[in-house]
């Protein structure tokens, strides 16, 4: 059976019944196969990656022990959107997750701007992901001589293995990676909350609170850096949201979902706030550096044999699980668009496994492209690919809580019925979250550098979205469902 004959038995529903819910055509052939545990640690895996263990080190270099306030507030936002999305999937659940949601609210261009600001995201983090992966791997002897463009190409063609198969081997994966994360993340705040209650010495210096008031105090460089970093801390959020895209293919999703999505809260809380809270307890501020991760530096100082190894192991498997991630959703937000018009038609495509295979390849196309291109450009180049990512994560971010704000009209006009988990103190919660991401957008500004090169940018990201609207409209007016709920062009 064709792909298209796939959908088109609710497609066919929804033209026949106008006033029936809203249908996705992208939503059918997918397989329910995808357990409690799996979201349990989707959910996790999504809220810890490299930005923490990588990236934290760099940022407490600059911004001191006030850096657990910035992940403290980005992490309440990054709660408030999948909060937000999780009352969408409870409402309906749905693989294309929120262009799904912004084609019943928003209309075919709300489908297709958040679509492709998503694909951006992840096209340009998976050139990150692979290029880094690879160079993770040239930490071990055995791998040094290989080139580094052969250890991208393997990094890649695991996980996309992986994912074509089926989506419980991309579970799998995620699971076990979230594991390794987790692991190793309880490991390292069992053995810093010994340091600072034994006042252990590390390097010469005594944990406590000394590292801190001795040095500067919370903010020893003023508030200014800590406020500038949040640009930065919001892309280590990157990815919470999908435990929502993973919703289409869950049993009882209405069951597990709202278990995973609040213990997203407290695992923030946990892992992130509390790990940087540790690492300032542990050494000065100045002790830490961009080009080490903080753990690493802790364990080097401490004199634990083969710590760097197993942390590099850490950093290597989040950035795997990074493009497992990526690859998993973006085929699926390929296919949701494919089947409306807005992307190309092989994107629509699926495999007997019931995996949409040519969205993924799309991406690992461009994970492709990322290993050449790392040869021939320079890092302040390839800095403004990472950028380009949070551009699509602000975005993303920023159409969920539209979709969220819009949906929670509809309920006020009686037009629909909220689900009993549902966003608190809407609609305020929304608007005060979409005036952060503008913020976010002025403090890169505001940066200077690439940030601010970024930003200029958007202009003309607008106008590529706009001259692909137009390439597609065309399309999408014949292939789109009608959607009663969305204003139609």
């Amino acid at each position: 059976m064709s792909d298209r004959v796939i959908a088109a038995d609710p497609l066919s529903a929804a033209k026949a019944n106008p006033a029936a819910p809203h249908v996705d055509a992208g939503d059918a052939g997918y397989r329910k196969d995808l357990k409690s545990r799996h979201i349990n640690m989707i959910a996790i895996g999504g809220a810890i990656g490299t930005g923490l263990f990588l990236g934290a080190g760099g940022r407490m270099s600059q911004a001191g022990p006030s850096l657990f306030i910035a992940y403290a507030v980005c992490g309440v936002f990054a709660f408030f959107v999948v909060r937000a999305l999780g009352e969408l999937v409870l409402y309906r659940p749905s693989s294309g997750a929120f262009v799904s949601y912004a084609r019943e609210f928003m209309g075919e261009k709300g489908a297709y701007t958040a679509g492709w600001l998503y694909f951006l995201n992840w096209s340009t983090t998976a050139v990150a992901d692979i290029t880094a992966a690879a160079t993770y791997a040239h930490f071990w002897s055995m791998f040094s001589d290989v080139p580094q463009w052969i250890l991208a190409l393997i990094a890649l063609a695991v996980v996309l293995a992986a994912n074509l198969i089926s989506v419980k081997y991309f579970g799998e994966m995620e699971f076990w990676f979230a594991i390794i994360k987790v692991g190793a993340l309880v490991a390292f705040m069992l053995i810093g909350i010994f340091l600072v209650v034994t006042s252990h010495d590390v390097g010469g210096h005594t944990p406590g609170l000394g590292n801190i008031t001795d040095n500067g105090g919370i903010f020893p460089n003023g508030m200014m850096p800590m406020l500038l970093l949040i640009q930065g801390v919001v892309f280590a959020y990157a990815s919470v949201e999908l435990c929502g895209v993973a919703a289409g293919e869950t049993e009882n999703p209405e069951k597990i979902m709202p278990k995973a999505i609040n213990s997203i809260m407290w695992r923030v809380g946990l892992f992130y706030v509390g790990s940087v809270v540790l690492l300032a307890l542990i050494l000065p501020y100045t002790a830490y550096t961009g080009d080490q991760s903080p753990f690493v530096t802790v364990f080097d100082k401490l004199g634990i044999p083969g710590a760097a190894g197993v942390m590099n192991l850490v950093v290597l498997t989040a950035a795997l699980s990074s493009l497992n991630s990526g690859l998993y959703s973006t085929g699926r937000i390929l296919r949701s668009m494919s089947l409306s018009g807005s992307a190309p038609k092989f994107t629509g495509v699926m495999n007997k496994g019931g995996v949409p295979y040519g969205g993924i390849l799309l991406t690992a196309g461009f994970g492709v492209m990322g290993v050449a291109l790392n040869y021939v450009m320079p890092g302040e180049a390839f800095e403004l690919v990472l950028n380009f990512a949070s551009i699509g994560i602000i975005g993303t971010w920023a159409m969920i809580m539209v979709c969220s704000l819009l949906f929670w009209r509809n309920a006020q006009q009686g037009k629909l019925t909220r689900p009993g988990y549902n966003l608190p103190w809407a609609p305020y919660t929304q608007i005060v979250t979409l005036v952060f991401l503008a913020s976010v957008l002025v403090l890169m500004w505001m940066d200077g550098g690439i940030g601010r090169t970024t930003v200029n940018c958007l202009p003309l990201i607008a106008a590529a979205l706009v001259g692909g609207w137009f390439l597609v409209r065309k399309r999408v007016r014949t292939t789109a469902a009608p959607t009663p709920a969305a204003t139609q062009d």
